[in-house]
């Protein structure tokens, strides 16, 4: 008779060995009808606030993912943008940062210009920026409710202005410096340039993502994960705040225990559904957002076909397109 395990009993049994899962996140969009219904929009899109919870310190998490500098933990940092204001006949509609295909050296002047203005109201100097960002402390701005580019851009703008919060007043400050660089990129030579160029102007700066990192709130199921992918400098953020590895592409090596946020996720669909069939991995975990809620589903390879009444026929494998519908 073999020798007893320490630690077992006659009628114990061995532990199951952990799921081998592959969590991916899939980007969510607001809900159209519960914006209609309420006073202001919500803060962020809803992956941002599953990513970094209710509070959405979204400046300081692309902060630490876009430099190497230390981050204060307890500095309320906002993010600066220089942006393009579309006019229609009777409002403005902000354009995507995709859209304006503004260059790191036009960036960097707008930045140059701008700068004495933004560092008198705000009462301190850049942390850092690069082509399409700027980081400084909030300071007298920590209490405004802002809100993305990523979430506002291609909508009327006036539902999307920063507010005031818990201190009157602050909303029409930044109205004012925004006004005044606004005037002085008007009259300055990269409008001038970009327009001989039929490039959009940029006649605008955006405030958002004011907060720190210490207002974090990530889910358990992140930072249960052995690595974070995607290209995304907020999973770069989170993967220094967490101590995680963080690596741009999926491959075959790096399937295991990832959490994942994709570019193009019905690119990887095919490797996954592989792996799933192939037993690399035990489950596939797709978290997206229909209506803007969570929803959280697995997949196994026992699901990966389409269920039918017609037993006798040769089961179809679901597409993606069928996966990720609301």
């Amino acid at each position: 008779m073999p020798p007893k395990i320490r630690g077992m009993t006659a009628n114990s049994t061995p532990p199951k060995a952990p799921l081998r899962r592959f969590t991916l996140m899939l980007s969510g969009e607001d809900a159209l009808d519960e914006l209609e219904s309420r006073n202001s929009p919500h803060k962020g899109l809803p992956h941002e606030r599953f990513l970094l919870g209710e509070l959405l310190p979204l400046a300081p998490v692309l902060l630490l993912g876009q430099s190497a500098q230390a981050v204060n933990p307890n500095e309320v940092i906002t993010c600066l943008q220089p942006v393009h204001l579309h006019a229609t006949r009777d409002h403005l509609i902000l354009m995507g940062q995709n859209q304006i295909d503004l260059t790191p050296e036009e960036s960097a002047k707008l930045l140059q210009v701008a700068l004495p203005f933004i560092e008198e109201d705000f009462q301190s100097s850049i942390l850092f920026y690069n082509q399409h960002y700027w980081f400084i402390p909030a300071g007298p701005f920590s209490s405004l409710a802002s809100y993305s580019v990523d979430q506002a851009h291609g909508r009327n703008i006036d539902w999307w202005m920063p507010r005031d919060t818990t201190e009157e007043g602050i909303a029409k400050r930044w109205r004012k410096l925004q006004n005044e660089i606004q005037m002085l990129w008007h009259i300055g030579p990269v409008n001038e340039e970009r327009g001989q160029r039929g490039m959009p102007s940029i006649n605008s700066i955006w405030i958002s993502g004011i907060g720190k990192l210490n207002d974090v709130q990530a889910p358990a199921l992140l930072k249960q994960s052995q690595r974070l992918i995607g290209s995304h400098p907020i999973l770069a953020g989170l993967s220094k705040l967490l101590s995680l590895p963080h690596e741009i592409a999926l491959d075959e090596n790096n399937l295991l225990g990832a959490f994942a946020w994709l570019d193009q996720p019905q690119a990887a669909w095919p490797q996954l559904s592989a792996a799933l069939h192939g037993k690399q991995l035990d489950e596939v975990v797709i978290i997206d957002f229909p209506m803007g809620k969570v929803r959280e589903r697995i997949f196994t390879a026992k699901d990966l076909n389409k269920k039918s009444w017609a037993f006798w026929k040769k089961a179809e494998p679901l597409t993606w397109k069928e996966i990720s519908q609301p």
